[in-house]
């Protein structure tokens, strides 16, 4: 089973927010096959855990404000590694240490890419 067309919207949507605040090194993963009740992770990086912490801050409002519901959040303390699970969608926030050391990338190698549909930033006239 393929990732929805709903959990690669919301992909979009907290890709987008990542990128707006600093986050480095996305990657999205189709997890639908080995995991029925998700259908993407989405991997970030952040260089510091104020980073960290403004990154996962920003998915989870865009998310809420684009009437998605937040299932649950993890790591917001400590903000080495933020868990926002979303349902069909989980975004993981990671202090670039952490992202290294638990290698969520290696651990879902076989799991497809989902292309992350990159918005360009708008010019001005």
């Amino acid at each position: 089973m393929a990732a929805t067309e709903q959990s690669r919207d919301m992909l979009q949507i907290a890709a987008a927010a990542a990128e707006a605040t600093g986050g480095e090194d996305l990657v999205a993963l189709d997890v639908s096959e080995p995991l029925p009740l998700v259908d993407v992770f989405l991997v970030v990086t952040g260089r510091s855990e104020r980073n960290v912490a403004a990154i996962a801050d920003e998915i989870e409002e865009k998310l809420l404000e684009a009437g998605h519901k937040r299932l649950r959040r993890e790591g917001r303390q400590e903000s080495r590694w933020i868990l926002l699970d979303f349902g069909d969608l989980v975004a993981h926030v990671f202090h670039e240490e952490e992202r290294s050391y638990y290698g969520l990338e290696r651990l879902w190698k076989d799991c497809p890419v989902v292309p992350i549909e990159r918005v360009p930033a708008p010019t001005a006239e």
